[in-house]
């Protein structure tokens, strides 16, 4: 599957190891306190993680437009507006409150600016002129209108990450201040206003996008994937909810993506933005669907998806130690695929070996790689597993400095392969002594940066949310039990 438009879309070595403490007694340290109701002190930080997550945030504060509260897809190259990296720089805002790097002020005049804006622009069926459809919005905006950029889909996964932003905007600023009170009300006016059933063209199934020229993509939400936000604020609506089966429908999936290639037995998506993006606004730490329930019974482990996603972060880890594919730079320490940029669509021979390289594209372990590798990949899993990924950061800019890591963060992907190419490339550039080296950062990658990091230290978006009732009733009508829910 591509990220772009979403149509298509073990523990290994010393590194697992923090403290002396195995990653899975670390993990289930954490699982534990979620279980029980307790509330754990902000962790502090690597010096380094730090430094990352601030650059980062800054990054967002420097291409956010104030007025409009639209962000760039990707920067410095001109572009259009992600709506997704709009919701992740509307979930930044408030961690840069509680960091110290940026005024409740700003940060509530930035979110308010932005729901403004939102909530007023056009909608309607016509292919120009709107912004959305039947209250949902185009994954790409004009950064000058607002209106849909070309010809790109109406896209029902971005609209609810734009949403996962709002929501948590609304338990965020939860004072007395007039303009606080005016982000709750207009948060929760745009969620409600979006038709979820009008995306349910086949039994049971949402769909993942609309263009007015052609009508409905021919892709669902029906395979594991990024995909869990969608479902749930589409059950857990308000105004205009679909069936709970469309939850059983996309679990009764899972059999499909079930694989212990790579590691232990988890739900398989091989880019690991899938096992990123829904767990950034909703701690599923402790609780259980159906499904999940099930498989605990049958395996006597204490699975959820906050478990499976640190299973296919250690996948991850364990496929760049074994590099079956014999990439340059690949090791237990430097790892990490997901959807980013790439040098172009092209076959070289590489010491004697054809190698086929990619654009952008969604990347995983066995999937697409092309030896690319992608920093977000591993530090927007740190929530998950600390132990290996706090040490990948630090291989990662030790090895390849200031070619990759500058005052913004990481640059969005580099490739130590490709060390020469004759053709033009269609992104960055190829670097001495480093191998092609993107020249973008893209939204869609460092806003999980911010986030995850953030909930790793402090639970910050997990805490807010999990008081959030649109999204526990959604988890409610989807079945799940236990842990945080039942407190």
């Amino acid at each position: 599957m591509n990220r772009r438009n979403f149509l298509m879309r073990t523990t290994v070595g010393a590194s697992a190891l923090v403290a002396g403490f195995p990653a899975a007694a670390m993990a289930q340290q954490t699982i534990s306190g979620a279980l029980n109701g307790t509330e754990r002190r902000p962790l502090r930080l690597d010096q380094e993680v730090e430094e990352l997550q601030l650059r980062t945030f800054r990054w967002f504060e420097k291409v956010t437009d104030r007025r409009t509260g639209l962000t760039p897809d990707r920067w410095p190259t001109p572009s259009f507006c992600s709506i997704a990296a709009v919701g992740f720089a509307l979930t930044c805002w408030p961690v840069g409150v509680e960091r110290g790097w940026m005024s409740r002020t700003e940060a509530r005049e930035r979110t308010l600016a932005t729901l403004r804006f939102f909530y007023d622009l056009p909608q309607g069926p016509e292919a120009t002129g709107t912004a959305g459809y039947k209250g949902f919005f185009y994954h790409f905006l004009s950064m000058e209108t607002g209106h849909r950029f070309g010809t790109n889909e109406l896209s029902t996964v971005d609209t609810a990450l734009l949403i996962g932003g709002m929501l948590f905007a609304a338990r965020y600023f939860k004072g007395r201040h007039a303009d606080e009170a005016e982000i709750r009300a207009k948060a929760q006016a745009i969620y409600e206003r979006i038709e979820w059933p009008w995306t349910v063209i086949r039994d049971n199934r949402i769909t993942m996008g609309w263009h007015p020229e052609t009508g409905f993509i021919p892709s669902d939400w029906h395979i594991y994937n990024e995909g869990m936000l969608v479902l749930l604020l589409a059950v857990g609506s308000p105004t205009y909810p679909v069936s709970v089966n469309v939850w059983h429908e996309w679990a009764a999936s899972y059999d499909e993506s079930w694989t212990d290639r790579w590691g232990s037995w988890h739900l398989n998506f091989a880019p690991i933005f899938g096992h990123q993006y829904s767990h950034m606004f909703v701690d599923f730490r402790g609780i259980q669907d159906a499904w999940m329930r099930g498989q605990s019974a049958q395996t006597g482990e204490a699975l959820d998806y906050f478990e499976n996603s640190r299973r296919a972060v250690y996948a991850q880890q364990k496929y760049g130690h074994d590099n079956p594919g014999g990439w340059a730079g690949y090791s237990s320490e430097i790892w990490g695929l997901t959807a980013c940029d790439g040098p172009g669509d092209f076959k070289q021979t590489l010491n004697g070996v054809e190698r086929e390289f990619f654009s952008y594209s969604a990347r995983g372990p066995g999937d697409r790689d092309d030896g690319t590798i992608a920093p977000t990949a591993a530090a927007s899993s740190i929530a998950f597993a600390p132990e290996i990924v706090v040490p990948c950061i630090k291989a990662m800019k030790q090895k390849y400095g200031a070619a990759i890591y500058t005052e913004w963060g990481f640059l969005d992907s580099f490739n130590p392969t490709l060390t020469t190419h004759d053709g033009e490339l269609q992104h960055g550039k190829i670097m001495d002594g480093v191998g092609w080296v993107d020249g973008d950062y893209l939204g869609i990658d460092q806003g999980p940066i911010v986030i995850m990091t953030e909930n790793h230290r402090s639970e910050l978006v997990w805490g807010h949310m999990r008081d959030e009732p649109n999204i526990r009733r959604a988890l409610e009508i989807a079945g799940f039990t236990g842990g945080w829910l039942n407190g």
